[in-house]
This record gives structure tokens, sequence and C-alpha cells, in this order.
């Protein structure tokens, strides 16, 4: 049987002018329990790797499945 892992996602509110974010985009955000215990969020960003970005920036949405398999696609 194959569990399927709902992915997260955080629309971007704010990029302090950083060149690797986009105001009102979506990123994809990687489990970090540590980072996030510190005010922090890992996330795909725009060189396609993954940093970790101040909580503050985002906020999570929930998507449906379609959406996540397309943003996900398309990184």
């Amino acid at each position: 049987m194959t569990q399927h892992t709902e992915k997260k996602f955080a629309l971007c509110v704010r990029d302090d002018k950083c060149k690797d974010l986009e105001l009102r985009k979506i990123y994809q955000v990687i489990a970090d329990k540590r980072a996030e215990e510190e005010g922090y969020l890992r996330i795909v960003d725009e060189s396609g790797e993954d940093y970790l970005y101040p909580e503050s920036y985002f906020i999570l949405v929930r998507l449906p499945r379609k959406a996540q398999q397309a943003l996900v696609a398309a990184v």
C-alpha cells in the first residue's frame, strides 16, 4: 500500500529584496522541524535549491492534490 504524504506550500508575502524569492508566488516547503523551531522555513526557491527563510516571509497554504502535483512537477 502506497502512503500519500501531503506536501506543504507557502505563499511569499515578503522578500526583503531577496533575488531568489518572488512576492505572491507559491513555494514548496521542505519539512525541517529544527528550522521551524527557530522561526524559519526550508523553501525551494527560484534557484531550485532549498534554503532557510524567515517564517514571517510566508503564509502556509493548503492546496488541492492536483495543484500540489503541478507545482512539484514544475520545479
